[in-house]
């Protein structure tokens, strides 16, 4: 994954074989090892920044989709915050290689009730995960390699400072570096500008605004930390090829 990127879906992965994925989760650093699933959701930017696992699996379910499973509050509410669900390596299903091998068949089978079967499967995956891992803490980086720390400290601090006005500086800062040189570190790993990375939180976080709350359009604009609303219309509208009041009428109806 070259750069940090987001999407309208709930994304679920699998380690098969080999090593482990690193990722960056809105920012926060996780390690995904192998037998380990996770599930996020992936309208927050996450990015794959090392690896070493040899075959791994992906499941991408409509963002309509999950919000209709009618799953617990809490599991929504955390993937939905950035955070996401991993498993223990010791928690490894030794079934779930065969079963993501049987859901990628059968998602591309010609076949509308193979495809339902797959699906009814994956919320029965996703349900379990959350039995086993939704009060534990994600794994974090561990690692002792200093550019990524340093690039991992100005990644959270704009993620827990996205809603205020931020500056290069205050960036940097974070990771007591000179802004020019935090800014071409920053690149160099993340794969894109600090800017357009900022960009990527406020508009995940308006999209959840949108979803489960019923908060005025407006005002979800300057939650998000859109400094002007007409601003907040362009960059969502072409995020998300839809006005923002028009992805709120799309995936509230199957959430409530």
């Amino acid at each position: 994954m070259g750069a940090a990127h987001q999407h309208d879906d709930l994304e679920i992965n699998l380690v098969a074989e080999g090593g482990t994925m690193l990722y960056l989760f809105g920012g926060v650093p996780v390690e995904v090892g192998p037998g380990s699933v996770a599930a996020f959701w992936a309208a927050v930017p996450h990015q794959l920044v090392a690896n070493s696992a040899t075959r791994v699996h992906w499941v991408y379910v409509p963002f309509a989709t999950f919000l209709g499973w009618g799953l617990p509050d809490s599991l929504v509410s955390r993937l939905l915050s950035g955070m996401p669900l991993v498993s223990a390596p010791s928690a490894a299903v030794q079934t779930d290689p065969a079963n993501f091998a049987q859901w990628a068949a059968d998602f591309t089978s010609d076949q509308p009730e193979r495809h339902r079967i797959a699906m009814l499967e994956v919320e029965a995956r996703l349900r379990r995960l959350a039995l086993a891992t939704l009060g534990e803490p994600v794994r974090r980086y561990t690692g002792g390699d200093p550019a990524l720390r340093r690039v991992f400290a100005m990644v959270r601090y704009i993620a827990e400072h996205f809603r205020k006005p931020l500056t290069v500086a205050d960036i940097a800062g974070a990771a007591q570096l000179h802004p020019n040189y935090a800014m071409t570190q920053f690149r160099k790993i993340v794969r894109t500008t600090v800017s357009d990375y900022l960009m990527q939180c406020r508009l995940a976080e308006a999209r959840r605004l949108l979803v489960t709350t019923d908060l005025p359009v407006n005002d979800v604009a300057s939650a998000a930390g859109f400094g002007s609303v007409s601003r907040f219309y362009t960059a969502f509208t072409s995020a998300c090829g839809t006005p923002p009041a028009a992805f709120r009428r799309e995936h509230r109806g199957p959430a409530r």
